[in-house]
């Protein structure tokens, strides 16, 4: 069994989604500010935000990503150096950047490490060695190699080179999309993709006929590579990385628990031959999320990894109903409501380890101990301690369809 162990880098699209991915378990996570991402739809992160969370997450001994991946022009790239500037002095772990000239300025500014954005697309050593040559000690390859071709990146160009392992997929070459340009008048790299590729489309197959057909057919279905971990760990993949900034804080959570798990199962073991591989996998069913496909992992992502359907909610799926403010004997369990939930129903505790713990909320009261029949979004509640729970846990409930 190998020694070499990979990092889980998860998505935190805000501070409490960092606070919550570092907990479940993610090595480390990328973040982005207000400005120079390309997910400026997400919360994002203020100054503040991000001294806070690179202190949260260096206590428990995980880095921070600072996501520079847009593409720049002039204006925006006189803008960068203050921003550099402080990142390097709040100590983040690396950048992770497209443009060359965002490169350029970062190494001439900072030692801060310098990531290469999957938006470069970089598919070849050859690749691989100019940004190393730059000044990059990590890239993230385009999502079409496969682990097997990652390892040969890494070896011959003796680079640092991280993969996704879990989440949406681009139907066209990372950074090269400009459907939503014309369809929304947004620029998709420069954050503004309005994943105009998910929309329904009308195919019309010739001027002489009526034949047309209603289609989905640019929406990829989602990745997942928890069954091939043993592949990414041979070929001594350095980072997995798990798509989402714009998730939810339920899908951080769970993505960043499982993967770590297995991995650390794995890191035990030297194998997966356990009933524990169908619990992930049952747990990985219980976020938001199209059909599941390998893409190009393996082998070459094909039109079995179209997703060519509406997208509806699935009758495993769950939401999160709650946070864990304060657990004790004592207090109980104060919870802090997301989204409504009834005395008597069913929900469950997503522990930091381990299986999820299943209560029935027979009794709920508000702060002053007076009962309540139907909780309210953006209240405190109380429930009955139960051994297990923690503060910060995330509590969830299945999605009736």
């Amino acid at each position: 069994m190998k020694d070499y162990f990979p990092e889980i880098l998860a998505p935190a699209g805000n501070l409490e989604k960092l606070k919550v991915a570092v907990l479940y378990g993610a090595n480390a996570v990328y973040v982005g500010g207000q400005k120079f991402g390309l997910r400026t739809a997400a919360d994002n992160f203020t100054l503040d935000e991000l001294r806070e969370g690179v202190l949260f997450a260096h206590e428990r001994q995980a880095k921070v990503y600072v996501v520079l991946n847009s593409f720049l022009h002039d204006k925006d790239l006189s803008e960068i150096p203050e921003f550099i500037e402080f990142l390097s002095e709040i100590k983040v772990d690396a950048v992770i950047v497209s443009d060359l000239g965002v490169v350029k300025t970062v190494a001439s500014l900072t030692s801060i490490p310098i990531h290469i954005s999957t938006q470069a697309s970089t598919l070849n050593v050859e690749a691989a060695k100019f940004w190393k040559a730059a000044g990059a000690s990590r890239i993230v390859l385009g999502r079409e190699v496969s682990v097997k071709d990652a390892g040969k990146i890494k070896r011959e160009a003796q680079i640092e080179v991280e993969m996704f392992i879990h989440g949406s997929m681009c139907m066209a070459y990372s950074g090269n999309c400009v459907i939503s340009n014309f369809t929304q008048g947004r620029d998709s790299n420069r954050g503004g993709c309005a994943h105009s590729c998910r929309f329904e489309y009308s195919l019309d197959f010739g001027i002489d006929t009526m034949e047309k057909k209603k289609a989905f057919f640019m929406s990829s279905k989602d990745l997942e590579g928890l069954r091939i971990l043993p592949e990414f760990i041979s070929e001594e993949i350095d980072s997995l990385k798990i798509e989402g900034r714009m998730k939810s804080h339920l899908y951080a959570g769970t993505m960043s628990k499982v993967y770590s798990e297995a991995l650390s199962f794995y890191r035990e073991h030297g194998h997966f031959l356990s009933e524990d591989l169908l619990s992930w996998e049952s747990e990985l069913q219980k976020v938001s999320h199209r059909s599941y496909t390998q893409a190009s992992l393996i082998n070459p992502a094909g039109a079995d990894s179209i997703f060519n359907e509406r997208e509806n909610s699935s009758d495993s799926e769950w939401q999160m109903v709650g946070k864990v403010l304060e657990a004790s004997p004592k207090t109980g369990i104060v919870l802090e409501v997301r989204n409504a939930f009834n005395q008597g129903d069913s929900i469950e505790i997503l522990s930091f380890r381990g299986k999820a713990i299943s209560i029935t909320a027979h009794e709920i009261t508000d702060i002053m101990m007076k009962p309540v029949t139907r909780t309210r979004p953006s209240t405190l509640v109380k429930l009955p301690f139960v051994s297990g729970v923690e503060k910060w846990q995330l509590v969830r409930q299945q999605v009736l369809a």
